[in-house]
């Protein structure tokens, strides 16, 4: 591996969720360089439409799905799914506006791809302001940064998120039936605290992280994707069975958890980076737009239809996770375990975003006889922050909603309306839609701004863990 290969410029912005190695971040800029060798049609490793359909809804689908059944509950149940309905619109159509400026600078710049990155950068250099002009370097710089903060926070969530499921099923493991409809109310068998369950996770996730070639990955992503397809076929299938009478659920939340509601949200809908990867990807990219708007449409019925169902099933016991709502019996102890599995997977996945960002600028540094040592050394490190991270916030729920409200804010909702403005403004804009994407921007920094606040609100309020455990609802 040689210094030139691992300079900064060879890693770029490329996705943020999770995307399966076969259409890798590092391979897509590759195909796309600038060398002009790149074809933008009938290339013959291009996707077709339903293989990138397919990597769409693989791409927005993770652990933020399985926490909208509380999101619900923060923002009341009429009031959730509306809220999931508009927040779907909104962010799909940051996503157009996204595929939209990067076209217009490929077409201005003769350049067969830029990526989120250089879009933004091109946008401020186009900008009426000489200040934004002279600073658009940055632009490139603020994405990395919030692609790297959201990366490394989805870590953490896998952090919080195996150690409570698989504390959850050893606590309960001596109670476990095959009984999956009674109501009995067992007594959980107490073990040690979730906090090391993670510094369990913690030397296997690092031995994962070693594997750089994305074709040995490519076997851990087929386990994931199919361990946590299975998993939601079978969490769907015991949602929909007897649904609790719903009119004891508040139609609207309380304002205080509304916050909560939208970190939640964003960090789910957060699937902005992988959008043009995968345009540039296909064979007739011409077809995007419509392969975009029925993929988010159908990411966002199945969040609206898992979110609600979860909180209409679960009631106000509903969990960060609803897998932690499922029966104490061995069929959904195993649907916990498969899910889990297809999380420590998707973990290197994840991780490879922020590493191929980081370690090359550490790796660039060194005499070439260091450079693996200095990777290996850089991954663990990295790998180790998001476990500290995932300790001194060990609530999955606030983890969520945190790194959603922090990060996935900026990347889903402020900075793609900002881009548009930044664009187009100079070749003239409809008043209509400056505002328009003004208001988008500004929704998205008040739920940053206050969203933030409230999970660090609530992280630093003590909690009460529940010591019991009912054989149909876990931890009610």
């Amino acid at each position: 591996m040689s210094t030139q290969r691992l300079r900064n410029e060879d890693y770029r912005d490329y996705s943020s969720t999770d995307v399966s190695p076969e259409e890798s971040p590092s391979e897509t800029l590759n195909n796309f360089s600038s060398s002009g060798s790149y074809q933008r049609f009938g290339e013959s490793n291009s996707t077709t439409w339903f293989q990138t359909l397919i990597h769409l809804l693989k791409g927005n689908i993770g652990t933020g799905l399985l926490g909208l059944p509380l999101a619900v509950k923060n923002a009341g149940i009429l009031m959730g799914p509306l809220s999931l309905l508009v927040m779907g619109l909104v962010a799909v159509h940051c996503m157009g506006i996204l595929v939209k400026c990067a076209h217009h600078f490929c077409h201005r710049l003769n350049k067969p791809f830029v990526d989120y990155g250089d879009t933004v950068m091109y946008g401020l250099e186009a900008s009426p302001s000489s200040w934004l002009r002279n600073h658009a370097h940055w632009g490139r710089h603020i994405v990395d940064f919030f692609l790297i903060v959201t990366q490394l926070g989805f870590c953490c969530v896998y952090f919080v998120f195996l150690a409570d499921n698989f504390k959850q099923v050893i606590e309960a493991a001596n109670v476990t039936t095959n009984n999956c409809h009674s109501n009995e109310t067992v007594i959980l068998t107490p073990t040690m605290d979730s906090r090391l369950y993670m510094l369990t996770f913690l030397p296997f996730l690092v031995l994962l992280v070693f594997i750089r070639n994305l074709r040995v990955l490519s076997i851990f992503s087929l386990l994931a994707n199919i361990s946590m397809l299975v998993s939601l076929v079978m969490i769907y299938q015991f949602i929909v069975q007897e649904i609790p009478d719903p009119t004891h659920l508040p139609l609207v939340a309380s304002w205080k958890t509304y916050p909560l509601f939208f970190g939640t949200a964003i960090f789910a809908f957060e699937g902005i980076g992988m959008v043009l990867p995968l345009e540039n990807k296909m064979k007739d990219p011409r077809k995007f737009s419509l392969i975009l708007y029925v993929g988010m449409a159908i990411v966002t019925a199945l969040y609206i239809s898992l979110g609600s169902l979860g909180y209409l099933q679960f009631g106000a016991n509903i969990q960060g996770s609803i897998t932690l709502n499922l029966p104490n019996c061995w069929l959904y102890q195993s649907v916990k375990l498969l899910y889990s599995i297809g999380i420590f997977f998707t973990y290197a996945l994840q991780f490879y975003v922020p590493a191929e960002i980081i370690v090359p600028f550490f790796v660039a540094r060194v005499p070439e006889h260091c450079e693996l040592l200095i990777d290996l050394s850089v991954r663990t490190m990295l790998v180790c922050l998001t476990c500290i991270l995932a300790i001194l916030i060990p609530r999955l729920d606030l983890v969520i909603s945190l790194v959603g409200s922090v990060s996935s804010s900026a990347l889903a909702l402020i900075i793609p309306p900002l881009l548009e403005i930044a664009t187009y403004y100079s070749e003239g804009m409809s008043p209509l839609t400056i505002i328009k994407d003004a208001l988008i921007s500004i929704l998205g920094f008040v739920g940053f701004v206050v969203g933030t606040c409230v999970a660090i609100y609530e992280l630093i309020q003590p909690s009460n863990a529940p010591i019991f455990i009912n054989s149909t609802s876990a931890f009610a």
